[in-house]
């Protein structure tokens, strides 16, 4: 690290130290004991200005307070038919781990359809997958590595991605808006496999809109990326959509669910979601637990964000309007015949 990072992250620990009691102790909290790799990330977030970053990072600390998030693995979705309709419709799972330790998150964005259940379950969903990753996978990893392992890879599956995707864009933009501002810099490289020309048509447009930062952390690989992946990791920690060349769906399953970490009887599920009920069983000590929705306040999405969906949505349109032109043209031809 230079001297004028090692400076800036001297600045911020100064400022850190006003802060008052509430936001201190949800930051201490949210830093699990290293709080100069938290600052750094924020630092990194903000280009190493260091009041953009300061504000950045108590707004997150803020955000935290009034959602309750620090006991947000406490408050499991219920019953269990609810949390598995929503698994089977938000395809995220950890695969296994890569050569240096970093936990593979695997994500079935095509296939996912969002549809069945409200918003506020989604989001709930992936703000416990975020914090179950900080709280127990990261220091875990940590652990069994041997040395500090904070961000992890993610491997996000193209299969299936239709047009009618533009249906989930805002759910996707307010969680990727969570991501960005109370989770920044946790991705190392983010790998797209299975990639439709749906996608390469987009990421032409998109491509240019995002930062230098962002966008060395992006690698497309060819077909479902298996021979790229083994090289930053073992087979046994493949995602399952990347075991074999033309294996196609997310949904195929090489050894039943025991292989789909999208499933919520695979193993990393599991543990989650009977990690979050014993959570919520110390708290409640004995009384039911509630049912229904954490609602979370949605942060307004960055500018940049706004405009990268526009241009995704822009360009959906426009390949409708091309689709739908070939599909008349079709038409013509048979009937023509």
């Amino acid at each position: 690290m230079s001297n004028t990072h090692q400076e800036a992250i001297k600045q911020f620990l100064s400022l850190m130290g006003n802060v008052d009691e509430q936001l201190n102790d949800t930051f201490q909290n949210m830093h699990h004991g290293n709080p100069t790799e938290t600052l750094a990330r924020f630092l990194k977030a903000r280009d190493w200005d260091v009041q953009k970053a300061y504000k950045m990072l108590t707004d997150c600390l803020q955000w935290r307070i009034q959602n309750e998030i620090d006991n947000i693995l406490s408050k499991p979705i219920i019953p269990a038919d609810l949390y598995r309709a929503v698994r089977d419709s938000q395809l995220v799972g950890l695969s296994g781990y890569s050569k240096e330790g970093l936990p593979v998150i695997a994500i079935g964005v095509g296939l996912s359809t969002y549809d069945k259940a409200s918003v506020n379950y989604y989001v709930q969903s992936h703000i416990q997958m975020n914090e179950y990753r900080d709280r127990v996978i990261l220091p875990a990893a940590t652990q069994k590595y041997g040395k500090h392992i904070s961000t992890c890879l993610k491997v996000l599956d193209m299969t299936g991605l239709k047009l009618s995707a533009l249906n989930q864009i805002k759910l996707l933009t307010t969680i990727s808006t969570i991501d960005d501002l109370n989770y920044p810099e946790k991705t190392e490289t983010y790998y797209i496999v299975n990639a439709p020309y749906i996608f390469s048509a987009c990421w032409k447009a998109v491509k240019p809109l995002l930062q230098e930062r962002t966008k060395r952390k992006i690698q497309v690989l060819q077909g479902c990326g298996r021979d790229e992946l083994l090289k930053v990791m073992d087979y046994s920690s493949l995602p399952h959509f990347c075991r074999k060349e033309g294996s196609g769906s997310s949904r195929n399953r090489s050894n039943g669910t025991i292989d789909n970490c999208f499933s919520l009887d695979h193993s990393y599920h599991q543990q989650l979601y009977n990690y979050i009920r014993h959570q919520a069983n110390l708290i409640e000590s004995g009384r039911p637990i509630k049912q229904g929705s954490v609602h979370v306040e949605f942060p307004e999405p960055d500018p940049e964000d706004t405009k990268i969906a526009k241009t995704i949505e822009s360009e959906f349109q426009r390949l409708a309007d091309q689709n739908g032109i070939c599909n008349s043209l079709n038409g013509l031809k048979v009937n023509g015949d």
